[in-house]
C-alpha cells in the first residue's frame, strides 16, 4: 500500500513536470515563470476546447477569465487621478497628474492607450494596463485616455475599431482638451498587440479626414499585429509553438475578430483563406520584400493560396472576406503614398513571438515611405512580456520594456 503511494505521486509528479515543461528557448530570462504562466494558459485554452465542444461555453468565454483575474478598481491615489468617463457613447478610464502647489499650469502631453487581448480579450481595468497608465501619468506628466473599446466575437470587426475611432475624435475636439489641459500638439496614441493594430490603423485613417485639425505626433506600437492576409510568415513558423501566443491562438483571434464561422477558422489556419479581392493585396505583406535577411533565415518565401470555385463562393462575398482586404484590419494594406504623412512611429517586436515580422515589415515600409522610426527590437524578447509586471509573474524584460518605451515617449511628445 505504501509503495503503491509512492508510485502514484511519482507518476504524478512527473506528469505535472512534463506538463508544466514546454521547451522555451536558452536565452529567455527567468524560463521557469514563463513555463509555469504558459501551464496556466494552455491548460485554460484545453478547458475552453473542451466547453465549447460540448455546447457548455464558448471558447473565448473561457478565456475571458484571464481578463477577471486581472482586473481591478483603477482609483486616484496621491500621485493620479482618475475617473471613468464616456467618450461620444464609449467608456474610457482617464487618468490625470494631480496639480501640486506651485505646479505650473502649461498643457500636458496625452496617449490614447488603447488594450491588448487579440480583439477578445483584455480591459483597460486590468492590472498591469493600470500600473503602465499611473507610470506614463507620473513620469509623462500626461493625460492617459485608456480606452474600453467592445470586443469580439459578441462584436466583431469594424466595432472594436470605429469605438476607438469615436474616442479619438471626441477627445481631439478642442474643448475637450482644454477641459483636460492637454497640448494639442502633443499627443500620442499606443497599444499593444491588438491595441497597436488598432492604433496603426486610427493612426492612418485620420489621414483621410479633411476636417480633422488635431493631429497626432506619436504613434507607438508594441509587437503590433499589423496584417491577416499571410499566416506563415518566419515568425508564424518559427514561434508556432511559442508562449503566450501560439500560431493556433493568434489566428483564432483573427478568425474571430471577423465572424463565428469556424470554416474561416479552418481556412485561415491552412492559410487558404484569401479571395481574388484581398490577393490583390499581397504584395503589401510579401515578406521576402519587406524582412532583412536576418528574419528570412531558413524558410522560402511561398505566396498564400488563393480561393476559387466554390471556395471563392463559401468565402468570396462573405463579411469575414471582405474585411480581410479592409487596412482597418490590417494597416500594412496600405500603398506608401498612405504612409508618408504619418507621425513619427516606435515599434517594438520580439524574436520570440508570430507577430515579429508584422512589425518588421512595417518598420520598414514606414521608412521607405520617409516616416522617421525607432525600432527596438529585443532579441530574447517573447510576445505579451510588457503586461507581466504583477507578481508572481513580474519578469525583469517586462520593466525594461516599459522603461524603454515610456523614455521614448518623454523624449519625442
Amino acid at each position: 500500500m505504501r509503495l503503491g503511494s509512492i508510485i502514484l505521486s511519482a507518476a504524478l509528479c512527473a506528469f505535472t513536470a512534463y506538463y508544466v515543461y514546454e521547451p522555451i528557448p536558452e536565452d529567455i530570462e527567468e524560463r521557469w515563470k514563463l513555463m509555469l504562466t504558459d501551464a496556466f494558459f494552455r491548460s485554460l485554452s484545453h478547458l475552453a476546447d473542451f466547453s465549447e465542444l460540448v455546447g457548455l461555453k464558448d471558447y473565448m468565454g473561457v478565456m475571458y477569465v484571464i481578463t477577471l483575474i486581472e482586473n481591478v478598481v483603477p482609483v486616484s491615489d496621491e500621485h493620479v487621478m482618475v475617473t471613468m468617463e464616456n467618450f461620444d457613447g464609449v467608456e474610457v478610464v482617464l487618468y490625470q497628474p494631480k496639480q501640486q502647489s506651485g505646479d505650473d499650469t502649461e498643457p500636458r502631453r496625452a496617449v490614447i492607450y488603447l488594450h491588448g487581448g487579440g480583439w477578445c480579450l483584455g480591459s483597460s481595468r486590468m492590472g498591469p494596463y493600470d500600473m503602465l497608465a499611473r507610470k506614463m501619468t507620473i513620469e509623462l506628466n500626461a493625460v492617459i485616455v485608456s480606452v474600453e473599446y467592445r470586443l469580439a466575437p459578441a462584436h466583431h470587426f469594424p466595432v472594436p475599431y470605429e469605438d476607438v475611432y469615436r474616442v479619438v475624435k471626441h477627445f481631439f475636439q478642442m474643448g475637450v482638451l482644454a477641459q483636460f489641459s492637454v497640448d494639442p500638439g502633443r499627443i500620442a496614441i499606443s497599444g499593444d498587440s491588438a491595441g497597436g493594430n488598432l492604433a496603426a490603423a486610427v493612426s492612418q485613417q485620420l489621414l483621410k479626414d479633411p476636417t480633422q485639425q488635431v493631429h497626432l505626433k506619436a504613434q507607438a506600437l508594441i509587437y503590433p499585429v499589423l496584417q491577416a492576409l499571410d499566416l506563415n510568415t518566419p515568425s508564424y513558423q518559427q514561434n508556432q509553438d511559442m508562449p503566450i501566443l501560439p500560431r493556433t491562438l493568434m489566428v483564432r483571434f483573427w478568425s474571430e475578430y471577423f465572424t463565428s464561422d469556424k470554416a474561416f477558422f479552418r481556412a485561415m489556419m491552412a492559410n487558404t483563406h484569401n479571395n481574388p479581392e484581398s490577393s490583390s493585396l499581397l504584395k503589401f505583406v510579401n515578406w521576402s520584400a519587406f524582412l532583412p535577411e536576418a528574419y528570412r533565415r531558413k524558410y522560402n518565401y511561398s505566396a498564400p493560396t488563393v480561393v476559387h470555385g466554390e471556395a471563392e463562393q463559401e468565402f468570396g462575398t462573405s463579411e469575414p472576406s471582405r474585411s480581410l482586404a479592409d487596412p482597418r484590419a490590417s494597416p500594412l494594406l496600405v500603398p506608401d503614398t498612405a504612409l508618408h504623412s504619418l507621425p513619427k512611429a516606435y515599434i517594438l517586436t520580439c524574436e520570440y513571438d508570430v507577430l515579429r515580422d508584422d512589425g518588421i515589415m512595417y518598420v520598414t515600409r514606414l521608412r521607405t515611405a520617409g516616416v522617421a522610426v525607432t525600432h527596438e527590437h529585443y532579441d530574447a524578447g517573447f510576445h505579451g512580456a510588457l503586461m507581466f509586471t504583477v507578481w508572481p509573474t513580474d519578469f525583469l524584460l517586462a520593466r525594461r520594456m516599459t522603461d524603454n518605451y515610456v523614455k521614448w515617449l518623454k523624449e519625442n511628445l
